[in-house]
């Protein structure tokens, strides 16, 4: 049984895969307990990808699906930054096998997997919506409230909330609403008051309150720059004191969209083959996951 994509509709949805995997790795493994196969290997996260895949595809109708991964922890970024993400607890064992596990399920969709050493998911992910919003609508699923940049007339993103099925979907007027910023302020945002999760600093001393009401008075970095004899004293000397960290964290920020990579779209047509599908699931011993798709 083929379930094709219809004329009507067609949008590509580009899926943050690290993003999916580590949800679901945390969300099933909280209680200690983690799902393994009868041969002993970990499954957990791949079976919770598999379910908020799933969800995403029946509650957003696209065309074509595309899935981003990262390549590695070394980028383009922690060159330029040696301390980026160097803050971040070492991967959990029980996790390490299921990075190639899910990408075997992830094809078994006919889904392709999108990635490339030097750079993250995130840039894979704003190269290839650059190129297809071109001519359809994109839809990026993630968790990270970093692609926020990456939405404009075509592009929205979805942001998954706690449990699954929930949803925000963002466009630039919802960032607007929400912030009072565009998409391009968002970047600088993230310049100025940095990224704990990330581990860049941004501007010492200065927080997101202070830097929103900076960008809506100044309009971009650039703006406070031209602007600094009119800054209050103190936010004046933070910002002169550490306006090349400041560059560099905007640098840090800003997701790529010309990176070397492509993806036919024809490649990632929505055209599953149940058969093959259940037989990976089978592989894994994945009960109850068969009815999932009819």
């Amino acid at each position: 049984m083929l379930i094709q994509e219809t004329e009507q509709n067609q949008s590509v949805l580009l899926v943050d895969g690290m993003a999916l995997l580590f949800r679901a790795f945390y969300a099933t493994s909280y209680s200690g307990y983690i799902m393994r196969t009868s041969a002993g290997v970990p499954t957990n996260a791949v079976f919770g990808f598999v379910k908020y895949f799933w969800d995403a595809v029946q509650t957003f109708q696209p065309a074509h699906v595309v899935c981003c991964w990262d390549m590695g922890s070394k980028t383009f970024r922690s060159e330029k930054f040696t301390d980026y993400k160097a803050n971040r607890a070492d991967c959990p064992e029980e996790l390490k096998p299921q990075f190639d596990l899910v990408k075997d399920v992830v094809e078994s969709f006919g889904v392709p997997n999108v990635g490339l050493s030097g750079y993250e998911a995130d840039d894979c992910i704003g190269t290839l919506a650059d190129t297809y919003s071109k001519d359809r609508d994109v839809y990026i699923l993630t968790g990270d409230h970093d692609m926020l940049q990456l939405l404009h007339e075509r592009v929205r993103v979805i942001i998954m909330k706690k449990g699954q099925g929930n949803y925000a979907v963002y466009t630039p007027e919802t960032l607007m609403e929400e912030k009072q910023l565009t998409p391009r302020q968002f970047i600088d945002l993230k310049g100025l008051m940095g990224d704990t999760a990330d581990n860049y600093p941004g501007v010492k001393g200065i927080g997101e309150k202070t830097a929103l009401k900076l960008l809506q008075e100044y309009g971009s970095v650039e703006g406070i720059i031209d602007n600094l004899a009119s800054l209050p004293k103190g936010v004046r000397a933070k910002i002169e004191a550490e306006l090349e960290m400041l560059h560099l964290s905007r640098e840090l920020a800003t997701i790529r969209c010309d990176v070397p990579v492509s993806c036919e779209l024809a490649a990632g047509c929505w055209e599953i083959d149940r058969h093959k599908v259940i037989a990976k699931f089978e592989e894994l011993e994945f009960k109850g996951l068969s009815k999932l798709i009819g």
